[in-house]
């Protein structure tokens, strides 16, 4: 199996990994929140801060108008410090900061006065506090691997310059860390406290009632009044916890203004437990050096407990993040091969869509089939024909046409002229119909370009393709116009000559119109020799083969737009664009492939997060059963 070492710094490796991503939660639980830490939690002037400094071995925090401790000042901790342990075989201590990476610091004086400045970077000088932390590591060969949360001191009272609502923020910050199911309690209290009134005790019995996750820590043993004790804590007669209380000796004012060094700190703490007549049979499980082994060994445990459900939050993670990945774009070549065939690849996608719009796969084709279905025929019978065959407009016409000598029979010349004005009246509606055509074609591919997901992470391609697929419609509805305005033209240039002989025999063998006629001619000899009902009945004549025109324009028209617009769309939208591209450089390729910054920071966040998840994963793999 896996050291106690290798285990607990591998979890340390990996909350600072998740550190640098931010990967500090979301509506699932991060794996940052699912990996153990231990948070010290401790009224002001508890000597908490002094008991994380013991356990370090350094002299770092902020004192005086303090960080850690209660002062005439007030609180000093003001933002929670995240202090990563790293156990290294030999060299030299250092520290590093998230804030100032790369930079290693090897004065621990520097580190408080950094501590002290990342602070009021935030605060201010002002009493106020901020939930953002400070993370801070520090690699030695005196500590054991260890994550350890330095909280603000809570507190009963605002001091002046401090908020009202200090109290019940430092309260919230403090619960926010040790609500977490995988934080362990740290709760530091002072000997000379009634340890019924402990601020870490009432809290963490509230947080963790069955006490599973809560080390009680007690300080300031040789600051106890002369003749009295606390072995009724440190043996869990006065409050019983799951696990064993620990005693500390910190520095006293005086250590601390003479410089003592920490490690021989430590060395007088033992020998502090190991004389005393009260704690001399508890000396092996008192001190500093004791804590950071009791705490490095539960966690260890605890992480064993924790491996395969810490294993389970990883491979869902990489699910997911693959899943994403997926859906906004792999990372792409950056040869012009690849480059080309991503283009390829993305007009394929856009074509697929647009097709579907079409073929009646997505919504939009159908609009088409109206055009021909409902707005043609209105328009068609809107036309105003019956104004242009009214009897009064034929008899000029057919006048105007016949010039100076009337015709003999059937004014051939004026049903011509009759015929080409009422056709032209066709050109309008069979043109609109391309227009509506045209729209609707330009509007599925502006729906297709949107609802091609690929396509969302190139803007400048986006672009390219929607200009390529508009000229391309373009140039198909100036065919389709052509080719309709064609259609009507063709039916004025050749007249059917068969409609109007039946017609005319149809008139002949009519007993009706025949005495009507002679009757017309004896009665009214002195009338003009073309009466209103010669001219109604060429009208009639005339409407009746424009009916049959109509007809027939009502079905070719429609074949001539979707063969000319429609069937070239889906053919060949794109072919224009594919000989474009064919010519472009690799340079050329590259810009059309720009994508938006925001979605390529989002790919490199990710794919920084998935290496991050899958090297955890082999890390717990390889250490979990060595």
């Amino acid at each position: 199996m896996a050291t106690m070492e290798s285990l607990i710094g591998l979890v340390n490796r990996i909350q600072m990994a998740c550190t640098v991503l931010g990967d500090h939660g979301g509506e699932d639980m991060s794996l940052w929140e699912a990996l153990p830490t231990v948070a010290a939690v401790g009224g002001q002037s508890s000597g908490k801060s002094s008991v994380l400094e013991s356990i370090v071995g350094r002299d770092f925090l902020p004192r005086g108008s303090g960080l850690s401790c209660f002062s005439l000042n007030g609180i000093v901790t003001r933002r929670p410090l995240v202090l990563q342990l790293h156990k290294i075989e030999r060299g030299t201590e250092y520290a590093e900061f998230l804030h100032a990476p790369r930079k290693k610091f090897t004065d621990f004086a520097i580190v408080r006065k950094e501590i002290e400045d990342e602070t009021e970077r935030l605060t201010g000088k002002s009493k106020t506090i901020s939930n953002r932390p400070i993370h801070l590591s520090i690699y030695s060969p005196n500590v054991v691997n260890l994550t350890l949360i330095d909280l603000p001191g809570l507190t009963k009272v605002a001091v002046e310059g401090q908020p009202d609502s200090i109290v019940e923020d430092i309260e919230m910050m403090v619960r926010s860390y040790v609500d977490k199911p995988n934080c362990i309690i740290l709760a530091i209290s002072p000997a000379n406290q009634d340890i019924a009134t402990s601020d870490a005790i009432k809290l963490a019995r509230e947080v963790d009632p069955s006490g599973d996750r809560t080390f009680g820590v007690v300080t300031k043993l040789d600051l106890m009044d002369a003749g009295t004790n606390c072995l009724d804590v440190l043996e869990g007669r006065s409050y019983k916890l799951q696990h064993p209380w620990v005693g500390i000796v910190n520095r006293s004012q005086a250590d601390i203004n003479k410089n003592v060094d920490m490690m021989a700190a430590r060395r007088k703490e033992q020998e502090y437990f190991e004389s005393s007549p009260d704690y001399g049979h508890l000396a092996h499980k008192m001190g500093s050096v004791y804590l950071a082994k009791l705490l490095s060994r539960h966690l260890e445990s605890v992480i064993r407990q924790k491996i395969p459900s810490i294993v389970a939050l990883i491979n869902r993670n990489i699910d997911e993040i693959n899943a994403e990945l997926d859906r906004i774009g792999r990372p792409i070549g950056v040869d012009g091969g690849a480059q080309l065939y991503t283009i390829l690849e993305m007009c394929r996608a856009f074509d697929h869509v647009f097709k579907e719009h079409l073929d009646g796969g997505r919504a939009g084709g159908d609009r088409i089939y109206g055009v021909f279905d409902r707005q043609l025929p209105a328009a068609l019978k809107k036309l105003p024909l019956e104004r242009h065959l009214s009897t009064s407009n034929v008899r000029k016409v057919v006048s105007e046409a016949d010039g100076y000598q009337p015709h003999l029979i059937a004014p051939e010349q004026g049903y011509r002229r009759l015929i080409d004005g009422s056709l032209g009246y066709f050109k309008g509606p069979a043109e609109a119909s391309v227009d509506a055509v045209h729209f609707i074609l330009k509007e599925l591919v502006r729906k297709s370009m949107a609802e091609t997901v690929e396509l969302k992470r190139f803007p400048s391609l986006q672009a390219e393709i929607a200009a390529a697929s508009n000229e391309a419609l373009e140039k198909f509805r100036d065919e389709s116009r052509k080719t309709v305005s064609r259609l009507v033209e063709m039916e004025s240039t050749y007249l059917t000559a068969e409609f109007f002989r039946k017609i005319h025999a149809e008139s002949d063998n009519n007993p009706r119109d025949i005495h009507k006629n002679k009757h017309s001619t004896t009665s009214h000899p002195n009338a003009d020799r073309y009466n209103d009902h010669h001219f109604r009945k060429i009208g009639s004549n005339v409407s009746a083969y424009i009916g049959m025109v109509c007809d027939t324009l009502k079905n070719t028209i429609p074949k001539a737009v979707v063969y000319c617009q429609v069937r070239e769309a889906r053919r060949s939208l794109l072919n224009l664009f594919y000989t474009q591209i064919g010519r472009k450089e690799k340079e050329q390729l590259g810009r059309m492939l720009d994508e938006d910054p925001m979605l390529m920071e989002k790919r490199e966040t990710l794919s920084k997060r998935l290496h991050l998840y899958k090297s955890a994963r082999d890390e717990i793999d390889s250490v979990s059963w060595k």
